[in-house]
């Protein structure tokens, strides 16, 4: 990020040959796909079309063969019942309907599929891994503690220290600025402003001196729960230790306790040390932790976590996330990331925060099981009813089902289907704006634990 200062560079890529453009165009090409649910339909229906030809055809022949007079009018009834009867419009209705009315209601409760299989996929993803900053926490550092050392107070240490840190690009810095205007403190001049790379920064302010670095080698207990650690010197004596940190979004300790209560494995994926990263994941009931990743190893942690060839979602939200948000099994990003991230993920949440995550497995779930539901209907109207308009029922009780009649429980059928998928604009989100976790939507399902 370039905040105050002027650069030259050379673009490498440009126009259709930048990273951006080949992410457009394979999400464009994504979205012209079918769930793989829809092209097993699809086949089955490529075959059963000639089968119940035939079958008709075998069913006039056996009533031309076998029936009373007048044969023929029997055996034209039957056969035409027959293929009546087996039109195989609840079929092709079965998927797309429930794709169309459950994408249409996540996007309601802010989840939008942006691939046409990952609607599929997603029930079908055993573990969840997070990026940290930005997804599970805010994404922009604040001031945690000061601790005093005797003689000093709190007023004066922030003014002095924030007055440095003011001249100070790092976001550490800025979150003690932050503080220090929230708090209203005073505000001095600075003067002999110098940056340490590496170690901190230093300056004359108000006629004092004034050191602020880091306690990067130095063991406190402010680093062990998740905090960066820094110290303010005052005229060459320690006045304060000053733990900044990243905090949790308020919503991510639910939405992480949901995804575990529906029988996901969750994971995180971070570039901070192991044990900041350690804090984090105790804190919020994490599974797995992969820590000190750098912005091109996400990838290579993915592959880390798919053990076993498990299906796998990555949660993100930078323009770092975006080559793991296109490699795993199904990308989320967070509404509020980068363009980037967006572009590259399956799924995209209009909310900040995690608590789409557990709705958009919600309605996948949801859909899927509606979809299962219309096939199951779909086949099993034609193998009951197949028989019985062929008249199989005839030699012993004299039910013959005519063309008219057939025509109506064909319609029926598709009724059926059509109300079925309308249904799925009931579901409700597990989590809503309150954070209140909803009863779940459907049976947990064990999966193996993460290799360690």
């Amino acid at each position: 990020v370039n905040g105050t200062g002027g650069f030259r560079f050379r673009a490498t890529r440009v126009g259709g040959d930048t990273t951006l453009a080949q992410i457009i165009r394979m999400v464009e090409e994504a979205q012209g796909a079918r769930l793989p649910i829809q092209g097993m339909v699809n086949r089955i229906t490529l075959w059963f079309v000639p089968a119940i030809m035939g079958i008709a055809a075998l069913t006039v022949l056996a009533w031309l063969l076998l029936a009373p007079a007048p044969a023929l009018t029997y055996a034209l009834v039957a056969g035409v019942s027959v293929l009546i009867i087996a039109c195989p419009c609840a079929m092709g209705l079965a998927t797309p309907t429930s794709i169309m009315v459950g994408t249409g209601r996540a996007a309601e409760l802010g989840v939008l599929f942006r691939k046409g299989d990952a609607l599929q996929e997603l029930c079908e993803v055993e573990v969840v891994a997070l990026d940290k900053t930005g997804t599970v926490t805010e994404g922009r550092p604040e001031l945690t503690d000061l601790i005093l050392a005797d003689g000093f107070e709190r007023a004066e240490v922030l003014a002095l220290v924030a007055a440095v840190e003011e001249r100070s690009e790092h976001p550490i810095g800025q979150a003690i600025v932050r503080a220090a205007q929230t708090e209203d403190v005073a505000r001095h001049d600075v003067t002999d402003f110098t940056a340490i790379a590496g170690y901190g920064v230093r300056a004359q302010v108000a006629g004092r001196s004034v050191l602020v670095g880091a306690l990067a080698q130095v063991e406190t207990s402010l680093a062990q729960s998740g905090r960066s650690a820094l110290f303010a010197a005052i005229d060459g004596r320690i006045a304060a230790v000053i733990g900044v940190a990243d905090p949790v979004k308020p919503s991510s300790a639910a939405a992480i306790a949901a995804l575990r209560a529906q029988g996901l494995q969750v994971a995180m994926i971070t570039g901070d040390k192991r044990e900041t990263a350690d804090a984090i994941a105790a804190e919020l009931g994490i599974d797995h932790v992969i820590a000190g990743v750098l912005p091109d190893g996400k990838v290579a942690a993915i592959n880390s976590l798919r053990n076993g060839g498990r299906k796998l979602a990555f949660v993100g939200d930078g323009i770092n996330d975006a080559p793991a948000l296109a490699h795993a099994d199904v990308g989320i990003a967070i509404g509020t990331g980068t363009d980037v991230a967006i572009e590259s993920a399956h799924v995209v949440l209009m909310s900040g925060d995690l608590r789409g995550v557990v709705n958009a497995f919600a309605v996948s779930r949801a859909t899927m099981r509606n979809i299962r539901q219309n096939l199951f209907w779909a086949f099993g109207y034609n193998t009951a009813l197949i028989p019985v308009a062929a008249g199989v029922l005839y030699p012993a009780f004299g039910i013959l089902l005519s063309p008219v009649l057939a025509a109506g429980a064909m319609a029926l059928s598709s009724v059926f289907v059509l109300s079925n998928a309308l249904r799925l604009r009931r579901v409700r989100a597990q989590m809503d704006e309150g954070d209140q976790l909803r009863p779940p939507m459907s049976h947990a399902r064990a999966v193996p634990a993460a290799a360690e």
